[in-house]
């Protein structure tokens, strides 16, 4: 990446970027995953917009051109979520969000940071070993309700 990304607080005003880089990074990586029948639960169940509005305030977006191409969502010492618009990936924003989460983690006192993906999400999986987390546990999935196997994922700092 030439341009490092504005990383920056989110407004109101970026609501509909947001559910648009969720779904984004839905329809690319855990809908082709999903069962038919997870799929027509989670899309009929609105989560995504409850999501968003319950923790808008709380997301950190990144922008380039003044677009916003990733968002990152933190509490505590857990990451909750962190995505890259599919069309900006692998250009350095997934990294300096993460790095953001990191500094801001440790800000807060805490030594290490925790999150979560899914065993069949070897792009996620790698993405994180490669910025030095350590798949710490596996346990069944409870947001899918799919019969993925969810990785905890830990690094100290």
């Amino acid at each position: 990446m030439t341009t490092p990304p504005l990383i920056r607080c989110a407004e109101s005003a970026d609501t509909d970027a947001i559910l648009r880089i969720l779904s984004e990074t839905y329809e690319a990586t855990w809908k082709p995953a999903l069962c038919a029948e997870a799929v027509a639960r989670f899309e009929s169940s609105a989560r995504t917009s409850a999501y968003v509005r319950e923790r808008l305030a709380h997301f950190a977006i990144a922008c380039i051109a003044g677009e916003v191409v990733g968002l990152l969502d933190w509490r505590d010492d857990f990451i909750d979520a962190l995505h890259v618009s599919p069309r900006h990936q692998r250009l350095g924003i997934g990294a300096a969000l993460l790095h953001h989460a990191e500094a801001a983690i440790v800000r807060e006192g805490y030594a290490c940071v925790r999150l979560e993906t899914d065993t069949f999400n070897h792009q996620s999986r790698a993405f994180y070993g490669k910025h030095g987390y350590a798949e710490a546990d596996f346990y069944p999935d409870e947001e899918w309700h799919s019969g993925f196997t969810t990785v905890l994922m830990s690094k100290a700092l």
